[in-house]
């Protein structure tokens, strides 16, 4: 490469180039030499690497046990720990050794003591030493607990302690807030205040009030209000602090005390025998609402908003029923309270905030839920009373309807007065629910409501027998005639066939007194449900449910013509033709077809006690299901039929008490092999099993069963004679059923024939036979084993040539 070079600048200086080619040439050079230069310092660092020899690993030095703590909890810790044991210290010295000192000598150690403490977390705080500074507040605040005690016992031990309490809780409090104030406008060098002092004055402030009513003797309405003041003082506090423990702090207090007081002056309101305690606690529930609304106005987070709103609007409704329910007569506490609750509604056009106004409409809410609560025992008796008359029906007619449904159930002690809250609910729901989501719901419940009221006038005010049921059939088919009107919404209509159903059940039900009214009104209810099934939409509903009180019409004419119960199944089978009949004449047939069927094992239960109905049932049954396995949609419905047809052939020779098994078996074996012959004739790949098993199997099976038991001759002969038959015509015609299961039942006929003939055969064989045959056994079973092997083996090495 030098020689390159050489020759380069030689040619050069004889032949000059222009400057820039000549710049070009240098750095052309120069490129080939750094490369050529990179490429042997490579191969220069690869020797030295081979001819080093290996070097061992490093050892990874082990790492060191990371500390279960840090060090600022371990600080903290000792701190904590340091504080406990001077307070300790400080308590035992005031309480045990407080006696050996003098007058002067307990005042100057105290007020040393306490100043020194309370003075020591400025310098601390000037140093940086946060945590020890509070460690060492906590101490002071406690030696000031402890002179306090220690005063009283000093100069004030003969006045009341509960007085000297409330003073010194206040007295601290006010010192405790000075100190934390004090120390804020030092304007120390560490960004934020000491975090004790302000929430140890705050827990101060919360005995005052409650140890002051105590002292005056004002319970319980002076305690309680004291209660109610301290809560909303700390929700003051919580509203306005802006350190983070204060607001802690003041929160528990709010809702600790508030929720005390509250308490106490519900139980007060509750238990008030006149007007004047009763406005004693509705003043003291009204002072509550209005920390809670004031709280909810003010607070800047939604959750607590969402809490006291409703909590102000529920104790508004207590004070203001409270009064109301000591004025009113016992009956009348339910309507009391839901009228206030009601006169909540009010905010909604009132200047609230939006989180206040919806606490208050909740609340209105919980307490129109609660009224309507307090009327489900009346609606409960009302519907499920006459269920009672199921197990005694026809036992006579009642005095009054209120009768007629408290036979089995306890009535309630006031009635009348509860109803008028589901009346004042569904106003509720129709007036003031506007918004269109919500439309159709409120309407549908209010729906509701006026029908259980009116499910429930009649027994409420006693009315007499008969004028219940007119009153309740008529509430009945006004509903159905809304629903079938299509002027309704799908969920009013809905809403209203389902109540008109729930409805026309209670009457059933309490129609079951007397003979009359049963007929009379299952009678009414089947036309009415029957009249409104033209509706396409209440069809699916009405229509099962005509053909239902028609199938109990039937049981009931039936019992009052005095019928046996085998009779009246006949006459019920009427319903299930009727069913069949004008289930495709629908647009659902389903909602005809399945009360049809119900309506039938109603028939057919009927019918269990006499054998020859109950075949004669099943037969009609059968014709039934066979007429509708005509319809094109409905041809699965023929397997009922088979079926119903077959029960019916069974039970009639039952009847005529006949144990042969094949009378039952082959009049079921012979259609099937029918049918068998049919399907392979239309479909040759049909498989025997399926065409003729069944059928075989339905006969062969019982009839062994029965030779096997019989000691004649004559039924294993006819057995074993048909099964040969079988075998030979499967063997005729290569069908697998018939030649397996012919065979099997000729064997099994023949060995149950030939039995005695082996036992006997038995007896005379020698000992030594039975085990020379299973020897003779294991070796052929040894030779065929082997025999496989070798031929493994072959295949083996013909598969190795091959590779």
């Amino acid at each position: 490469m030098p020689y390159g070079v050489t020759r380069t600048t030689l040619r050069d200086m004889t032949h000059v180039p222009p400057p820039a080619e000549e710049l070009r040439i240098l750095d052309a050079e120069l490129w080939q030499l750094d490369a050529r230069r990179a490429q042997l310092l490579a191969r220069r660092a690869w020797l030295l690497t081979a001819l080093q020899p290996p070097r061992q690993q490093p050892v990874q030095p082990v790492a060191p046990p990371r500390p279960e703590a840090t060090a600022p909890r371990v600080q903290n810790v000792l701190l904590l720990l340091g504080g406990v044991l001077l307070t300790l210290a400080a308590m035992v010295f005031t309480l045990v050794s407080w006696g050996q000192l003098g007058i002067a000598g307990r005042s100057l150690v105290l007020g040393a003591v306490t100043l020194t403490v309370l003075a020591a977390p400025v310098p601390l705080l000037r140093r940086g030493l946060r945590s020890t500074a509070e460690s060492v507040v906590g101490l002071g605040l406690a030696l000031t607990v402890l002179d306090a005690y220690a005063l009283y016992e000093v100069g004030f031990a003969g006045s009341d302690g509960t007085v000297y309490a409330a003073v010194a809780s206040a007295v601290l409090a006010g010192l405790w807030t000075a100190y934390g104030l004090g120390l804020d406008r030092l304007r120390l060098p560490l960004p934020a205040a000491l975090r004790l002092p302000l929430p140890a004055a705050l827990t101060a402030a919360q005995l005052p009030l409650p140890l002051a009513a105590i002292a005056a003797d004002a319970l319980p309405y002076g305690v309680t209000a004291a209660l109610l003041v301290t809560a909303g003082w700390d929700t003051v506090v919580a509203l306005r602090a802006t350190a983070r423990a204060v607001r802690y702090v003041a929160a528990v207090g709010a809702y600790g005390l508030g929720a005390w007081g509250v308490s106490a002056a519900g139980l007060l309101s509750w238990t008030a025998t006149g007007p004047s305690a009763a406005a004693r606690a509705a003043a003291l529930l009204t002072l509550a609402a209005g920390i809670a609304l004031g709280a909810a106005w003010r607070a800047r987070q939604p959750l607590v908003a969402a809490v006291t709103a409703p909590a102000g609007g529920l104790l508004l409704v207590a004070a203001a029923g409270g009064p109301l329910r000591a004025a009113l007569p016992g009956g009348w506490t339910v309507p009391a309270y839901l009228v206030c609750g009601v006169a909540l509604l009010a905010a909604l056009r009132g200047p609230l905030p939006e989180p206040v106004r919806r606490g208050l409409v909740r609340a209105s809410g919980v307490v129109q839920l609660a009224a309507l609560t307090a009327t489900l025992p009346l609606v409960a008796a009302t519907l499920l009373g006459p269920v009672g008359r199921v197990g005694r029906p026809w036992s006579g007619g009642p005095a009054d309807a209120r009768a007629a449904v408290a036979a089995d159930v306890p009535w309630p002690a006031h009635a009348a007065q509860p109803l008028i809250a589901p009346l004042v609910v569904a106003a509720v729901l129709v007036l003031l629910v506007r918004a269109e989501v919500w439309r159709q719901r409120a309407l549908s419940g209010a729906l509701v409501l006026v029908w259980a009221t009116a499910l429930a006038l009649p027994a409420v005010f006693a009315l007499p027998y008969a004028a219940g049921l007119w009153a309740q059939g008529a509430v009945t088919a006004a509903l159905l005639a809304a629903a079938a009107s299509g002027r309704l919404s799908p969920l009013l209509r809905l809403t209203a066939t389902v109540s008109a159903l729930v409805g026309s059940l209670g009457l059933a039900f309490l129609a079951l007194a007397a003979e009359a009214a049963t007929l009379t009104v299952l009678s009414a209810l089947t036309l009415l449900f029957a009249a409104v099934s033209w509706r396409r939409e209440t069809a699916p509903v009405t229509a099962a449910t005509a053909l239902s009180y028609a199938a109990a019409l039937a049981c009931a004419t039936g019992a009052a013509a005095h019928w046996r119960p085998e009779h009246i199944a006949l006459l019920v089978l009427v319903v299930v033709v009727a069913a069949a009949l004008l289930a495709p004449r629908v647009a659902d047939p389903l909602t005809l077809e399945v009360p049809g069927a119900v309506a039938a094992l109603v028939a057919i239960g009927l019918a269990a006690a006499d054998l020859p109905t109950l075949a004669l049932v099943l037969s009609l049954c059968a014709v039934i299901a066979a007429g509708t396995a005509l319809r094109q949609d409905r041809r699965h419905v023929g397997y009922a039929a088979v079926v119903l047809f077959v029960l019916a052939a069974w039970v009639r020779l039952a009847a005529w008490r006949i144990g042969v098994p094949e009378a039952y078996t082959l009049p079921v074996t012979v259609p099937a092999l029918l049918v068998g012959a049919l399907r392979r004739r239309r479909d040759p790949h049909t498989s025997s099993w399926t065409a003729y098993g069944p059928a075989l199997a339905t006969t062969l099976l019982p009839s062994l069963a029965a030779a096997w038991a019989d000691v004649e001759f004559t039924r294993p002969a006819l057995l074993g004679a048909a099964a040969l038959v079988l075998t030979l015509l499967g063997a005729r015609h290569r069908l697998r059923a018939p030649l397996v299961l012919g065979g099997s039942v000729l064997v099994l006929d023949t060995l149950h024939e030939l039995a005695p003939y082996l036992v006997e055969m038995a007896d005379l064989l020698p000992r030594w036979l039975p085990p020379a045959l299973a020897g003779l056994l294991l070796l052929a079973l040894g030779a065929t084993y082997e025999q496989r092997l070798r031929d493994v083996r072959k295949v083996r090495e013909v598969l190795g040539k091959m590779n």
